[in-house]
């Protein structure tokens, strides 16, 4: 049978003001991963940025621990998770508890991160953020073996280990050719955001030169999109499509000439961003039918996005939990 691929998405997005209404969205988030996890989904995934106007998931890492330890089965994703904010051993360590905590469900992609505005919040080198990434990624790979190493001169063993072995599953992120080469050069797996054969063929020639096999690159679907499952498509997005449009144009406002990003948007109303496709409103039958017959299809479902009313946000998650699935179970 084929195997039901079905995402969990959460990144806060949002426009409360109000810490108590923000508490309540947050526990809410927790309740759906635990909900989904119970309905088996494959992942609940979370991701990574700040100084958002939107309120755009900060603490991937807090968020991540929160929803490792209530789930049992789905993997607990960090998509991205910018590796270059953080100092390298403490966040060795963290990832270390993480799976630890979730009994080896982590996998995450290293991304380098793009907007200087990050960098300065979080005192990290931006001028010479390659450089960075590459002593963060060889930091970790050292900090999660077996035995102590040499950092900034002096030897150090970084405890715990996780329980995957030899490390966490993660993919090396980026669109651009230093970044297939930082991939291959450590043996890891390039995540490009958006499909690129040349970047591709890189990838694998480096790898080769390196004398590394195994290697594999994975990118969405050219079709992918985001999913909020509705009875009424047509009366949804004229009654929520503003909360798609909260998360669209604030990603848009980050656009940096040359930079390739998924889901990128021109869109700056709701009828526009319908068109586009990246953002999709569709019924249970809807998604059924993609599921059957789409080879690489997995459902992203995004229940909270932009300020998404609670309620409806569950309405959503417990359409495609109650209808989607158990239809699929009976093929």
């Amino acid at each position: 049978m084929k195997m039901v691929n079905s995402n969990l998405r959460i990144n806060m997005t949002g426009t409360e003001s109000d810490p108590v209404a923000a508490a309540k969205r947050y526990q809410t988030a927790l309740d759906m991963a635990a909900y989904a996890d119970a309905q088996g989904f494959s992942s609940v995934n979370v991701e990574e940025h700040h100084c958002a106007d939107n309120a755009w998931l900060p603490s991937p890492l807090t968020m991540a621990a929160a929803i490792a330890a209530r789930t049992r089965n789905c993997s607990v994703g960090i998509m991205a998770l910018l590796v270059t904010l953080y100092d390298p051993v403490r966040l060795a360590e963290d990832l270390a508890v993480i799976d630890l905590i979730s009994n080896g469900r982590l996998n995450f992609v290293a991304g380098m991160g793009y907007r200087e505005t990050e960098f300065h919040a979080m005192d990290k080198p931006y001028e010479t953020r390659g450089a960075w990434m590459d002593h963060v990624l060889d930091t970790l790979l050292a900090a999660w073996g077996d035995e102590p190493f040499e950092y900034n001169g002096q030897l150090i063993n970084v405890t715990p280990k996780p329980v995957q072995r030899p490390h966490p599953l993660f993919l090396v992120g980026g669109m651009s050719r230093p970044a297939a080469r930082r991939a291959a050069r450590r043996g890891l797996p390039f995540g490009p955001p958006i499909a690129s054969p040349e970047l591709e063929a890189l990838y694998f020639e480096e790898l080769a030169k390196h004398g590394h096999e195994g290697g594999y690159v994975y990118t969405p679907p050219a079709d992918f999109s985001v999913l909020f499952i509705d009875e009424n498509p047509d009366r949804a997005w004229q009654e929520l499509g503003e909360y798609f449009l909260v998360e669209a144009v604030e990603y848009r406002s980050w656009k940096e000439e040359g930079l390739q990003r998924p889901l990128e948007f021109a869109s700056s109303s709701v009828e526009a961003l319908r068109e586009e496709k990246r953002y999709e409103i569709i019924t249970p039958e809807q998604c059924i039918h993609r599921h059957k017959t789409r080879e690489e299809f997995f459902a992203t479902i995004h229940p909270l996005i932009g300020g998404m009313p609670l309620e409806r946000g569950w309405a959503c998650l417990k359409l495609y939990a109650e209808q989607v699935l158990p239809a699929l179970a009976e093929d």
